[in-house]
């Protein structure tokens, strides 16, 4: 089987961990080399873009975009993880009069922009050497930092008051933890709450309508060069650089060209032919991922 180098879009079902769709992946292609870029949680479904071969060395650039999710909050009700399969630790009733569309929206409203976050401690953060649910998990205290996040757009798509519940549209930076998100929604208006459903439906520039799911790859590995995204259109919005033959001998031999143009990331080519990614920094142009 021939290596695969680009970046293919899973539609990632529930239940699952971003580490099983790569097994699976590498089952499917009998190809070792292959990568999630960042982890999506198993309760949640959606958009995963997944790096095979040479394009693994690119999530570095890719784990660092925005995000737009769909999320279903349930009011009411507290659960120690934040989400539907943990333990309910408080329950709270809920004001009807808040329920209508206008507060609702206006609450939604109240957290976009830049703001300070504390992480879940449920989740996998590292704090001295340990991961934050291994503290929930042995009932150990620790101190969990703020980080900064930004939210781009809290719309409301639905209203459900018979069963409490909520469902919204996030859009929101690298970082951001839309559980812990959902218990403050909840919070504003009055209540407790906790994640009943997520999905994941942008990761940048990519979008859920252009995932595929793990069974259909398997039935079309024929088609996979068509599924799979090259390294050259990844980068598709990038300025692109033209060396010359004897230039691009140095570039490939690591060698760090003198390049007048801005710091950031470049499509580099020869001869009309694409060859990889380079990055310029301080007018210098060094080799990156080579195709």
């Amino acid at each position: 089987m021939f290596t695969i180098d680009g970046l293919i879009l899973i539609n990632k079902p529930k239940g699952w961990t971003s580490h099983d769709v790569v097994n699976k992946l590498r089952n499917i292609l009998h190809q070792k080399k292959i990568g999630h870029t960042g982890t999506l949680d198993p309760l949640a479904t959606g958009v995963l873009p997944v790096l095979l071969g040479n394009a693994t060395k690119l999530s570095k650039y890719l784990i660092e975009h925005d995000k737009t999710y769909i999320a279903v909050i349930k009011l009411g009700t507290k659960t120690n993880t934040g989400d539907e399969e943990g333990k309910i630790i408080e329950n709270k009733a809920v004001d009807i009069n808040v329920l209508e569309n206008n507060y609702v929206k206006d609450v939604l409203n109240s957290f976009i922009g830049k703001q300070k976050q504390k992480p879940p401690l449920y989740s996998a953060i590292k704090i001295n050497g340990k991961k934050l649910y291994e503290y929930a998990r042995n009932n150990e205290s620790v101190e969990i930092p703020e980080r900064d996040i930004e939210v781009y757009e809290a719309e409301l798509l639905e209203l459900d008051k018979d069963k409490l519940e909520i469902k919204v549209q996030l859009s929101v930076s690298k970082g951001t933890y839309i559980r812990k998100l959902c218990e403050d929604i909840s919070e504003k208006l009055g209540t407790v709450g906790y994640m009943k459903k997520l999905e994941r439906i942008r990761v940048d520039k990519y979008y859920i309508k252009d995932s595929v799911d793990l069974e259909y790859i398997k039935e079309n590995i024929d088609k996979i060069n068509d599924l799979c995204i090259s390294i050259e259109n990844i980068f598709s919005g990038n300025n692109k650089i033209t060396l010359s033959k004897d230039k691009l001998k140095h570039f490939l031999n690591g060698v760090m060209l003198t390049q007048l143009c801005e710091d950031g990331i470049y499509r580099i080519y020869c001869e009309n032919a694409f060859i990889g990614i380079g990055v310029v920094k301080n007018k210098l142009l060094k080799r990156d991922v080579v195709v």
